[in-house]
């Protein structure tokens, strides 16, 4: 019998990512291929990799050259880009990066199993030339679920859907639900993770330039959604996170904008899973009914991420994005009056074309009153193909750095002492890891996973990964926050004593 073919899978950038990473696993499985942990036992290493801006596209190069040296001491034979940035530049990066065995590009994603033998017999497969995703798909909304049939979609299944169905799996695959919903085999064994609700964008943010690569805005079928979250609750998960460029757009291409507010509670009633998280906000696209069934549904996280990317009018005008400090702040005013321990984080960006230090100052004063939880922040650069790129004034690199430097540091202290007001709240904490050495750490309802920090719980007897526990917030270090279980036996004895 001969030995299988084995693969692994590197993922960089963000979960949206991951959930693509998934959906490859499981087309390579149900075919046969080996999924290995380590690059350096398989014989083909996949880098999933990342385009949204400079830093991410280093650490993209990296990681292809860091699994080409395999190559020459260990089992590995090639190394194949995918992802957004093998997407976006397709030919250009394999010009210049001969390191690549192979270059592939979201059409691919059907074939993965045929393209990535065709590299390891040593055929080559041309990469491909790239094109402006958003041609693909029709103007109107309304008009796309069909016409996306024919379209390749990471996270929707097949282009074409085959006629039969996809016949014996291997343990572990999740079975395809209809026809467009996607194979998909976990990577890791962890309590929560990630279920793609849409792709693409619909915005033109000048800033920004993912719609080019990953397409316009379509939704996923709430059944498709739906199956997928018990499938993952099968396989242990506890907590979901709906993932996509802009979850405020659900619904709309299906005939209804509303949709998210009468999916989150069927999410939250799937037998297993415990709690439903929503990323990715549009903050000029936040409804009161979507912020109630948010701050009101149990199992639903109340957890807004919410991309503010500035506050000072004239800069966001620039950007082509809406609102202003005050307004944000009446947003925040509204879900905090709803559920006064509610979570908020956003990114935002300094040193855009034209900022002022009086725009600085506008968003310094939206940070000091807004008590985020968790805050990114971005010096801006010009990224190849947007509008921004074109705009003339431009503020010289050091100007742009130290205002970096500034708000870094204004952001670092604010969600300190944001995490600090939390202490004596009680938390429900999803522990995710548990070490002797390390200590015992989770996950409050208000902390996203690798974004907004974590729980370090005092005691972990009788704790075990994927486990809920409630407890008291004693201490912070930084944003992280430190609890105090409060098992059922300690209650108890408390209890006992106070009599």
């Amino acid at each position: 019998m001969p030995e299988r073919r084995t693969v692994a899978l590197v993922t960089l950038g963000c979960a949206r990512n991951e959930v693509d990473s998934e959906e490859l696993a499981g087309r390579l499985e149900a075919d046969g291929w080996q999924l290995v942990e380590d690059a350096a036992d398989a014989d083909v290493a996949v880098v999933n990799t990342c385009g949204f801006v400079e830093a991410a596209k280093k650490d993209s190069v990296d990681a292809l050259l860091e699994a080409n040296d395999l190559k020459e001491h260990g089992r590995t034979q090639a190394v194949v880009a995918v992802g957004c940035m093998a997407e976006r530049y397709g030919k250009e990066l394999a010009e210049a990066l001969p390191e690549a065995d192979g270059v592939l590009g979201f059409d691919d994603y059907t074939d993965i199993s045929d393209r990535l033998q065709t590299i390891l017999s040593g055929g080559i497969h041309a990469a491909h030339t790239p094109r402006d995703r958003r041609k693909l798909l029709p103007i109107s909304p309304a008009e796309r679920q069909e016409a996306g049939a024919s379209v390749a979609l990471p996270g929707h299944g097949p282009a074409e859907a085959p006629e039969e169905g996809p016949g014996d799996l291997p343990e572990g695959v999740a079975p395809a639900s209809g026809p467009r919903a996607p194979l998909r085999r976990r990577l890791d064994g962890s309590p929560v993770a990630s279920v793609k609700l849409a792709s693409g964008c619909d915005r033109r943010c000048t800033f920004c330039a993912i719609p080019s690569f990953r397409g316009s805005f379509i939704s996923r079928r709430p059944s498709d959604v739906l199956n997928e979250t018990r499938w993952l609750a099968e396989q242990g998960v506890k907590e979901i996170m709906l993932v996509s460029e802009n979850n405020t757009s659900y619904g709309k291409d299906l005939g209804d904008i509303r949709l998210l507010e009468s999916l989150l509670p069927e999410l939250a009633g799937v037998d297993g899973i415990e709690r439903v998280r929503v990323s990715y906000l549009q903050p000029a696209e936040m409804r009161p009914g979507l912020i109630d069934v948010l701050t009101s549904t149990p199992k639903v996280a109340p957890y807004f991420d919410l991309s503010f990317q500035h506050s000072a009018p004239d800069v966001l005008r620039a950007m082509r994005r809406f609102g202003d400090t005050d307004r944000f702040l009446e947003l925040l005013d509204t879900i905090r009056s709803k559920a006064p321990q509610a979570g908020v984080r956003s990114n935002f960006i300094v040193g855009f074309p034209g900022e002022s230090e009086g725009d600085l100052a506008e968003l310094e004063r939206f940070l000091n009153h807004a008590r985020l939880d968790a805050i990114g922040v971005f010096g801006y650069s010009d990224e190849e193909g947007t509008e921004a790129a074109t705009y003339g004034n431009k503020l010289p690199e050091d100007l742009v750095a130290e205002r970096l430097a500034r708000v870094s540091r204004l952001a670092e202290e604010l969600v300190s002492q944001r995490a600090e007001e939390r202490v004596g709240e009680t938390v429900q904490v999803l522990v995710e890891s548990v070490d002797e050495e390390e200590g015992v750490y989770g996950r409050a309802a208000h902390q996203a996973p690798e974004t907004d920090g974590q729980v370090l719980l005092t005691s972990g007897e009788g704790l075990s990964v994927g486990r809920f526990v409630e407890a008291k917030v004693i201490g912070t270090e930084g944003v992280d926050l430190v609890a105090e279980p409060l098992f059922e036996g300690s209650l108890a004895c408390s209890e006992e004593a106070g009599r």
